[in-house]
């Protein structure tokens, strides 16, 4: 497959990435009487992988993170020729699907960027009013199990169609754990998008849910082959 075909497809499913997790938690978390809560937008990102690895997996990878391009760099998963292009399509995919959003939810009376539009944070800006160190430890450990499961899903000899699935379940389950605390991230994609339209504090602290979802993917993709070991040959 081409690059520029799996640029495209990086571009449009971490698109849908950033609309749909962060568009369910702007729009419809707390929608007055139907809010979908915690647990809705948790698994609305877990969602939006779950359909775009069975919509675009079979082009791209499905990556849709900055940070899983390079843990599967790091574990030997993914060239490095191709890494820049991906992180470069997935930052624009979520600038644009941050862009839609605030669209979308601009046209309601009353709104404000000053709500965060789903940004990350630590301190006062954690919804549940977490400090930086909890902020860093959330997102390095979440996003090592993230790899991990990502890692092994994929690998040659687990399940084979089932590797969708896992991730997206995956994905809904770190939710689950992390949004009290960062609104969690583990994808520097999906922090920059909102972050370019609030700005200020969100651009500040921008730097934590780079470093530190990239810290935990490249210790995975170091730490799953040393687990995994080598295939048997038959």
């Amino acid at each position: 497959m081409r690059l520029s075909n799996r640029v495209l497809a990086e571009f449009i499913g971490t698109f849908w990435l950033v609309l749909g997790g962060c568009g369910s938690a702007v729009l419809s978390a707390a929608f007055p009487k139907v809010g979908i809560g915690l647990l809705g937008v948790a698994l609305a990102f877990g969602l939006t992988v779950l359909t775009m690895a069975y919509a675009v997996g079979h082009i791209s990878g499905c990556h849709l993170n900055p940070a899983v391009s390079v843990g599967l760099f790091v574990g030997r998963r993914f060239p490095g020729s191709d890494l820049i292009p991906y992180i470069v399509a997935q930052v624009a995919g979520g600038i644009a699907g941050a862009g839609v959003l605030y669209l979308i939810a601009s046209g309601q009376a009353g709104f404000s960027l000053a709500g965060g539009l789903a940004s990350n944070g630590f301190g006062d800006h954690s919804p549940g009013g977490y400090s930086l160190s909890s902020a860093l430890i959330t997102e390095i450990v979440l996003t090592f199990m993230f790899l991990m499961i990502i890692l092994g899903s994929t690998d040659g000899r687990a399940p084979q169609g089932f590797a969708p699935i896992a991730i997206g379940l995956g994905l809904t389950l770190i939710h689950l754990i992390g949004i009290p605390v960062t609104n969690l991230s583990v994808n520097p994609a999906r922090s920059t998008g909102p972050a370019v339209f609030v700005g200020g504090w969100a651009i500040a602290q921008l730097w934590v849910f780079w470093v530190a979802p990239i810290i935990g993917a490249a210790l995975a993709g170091l730490v799953y082959p040393a687990v995994a070991g080598k295939a048997e040959r038959e």
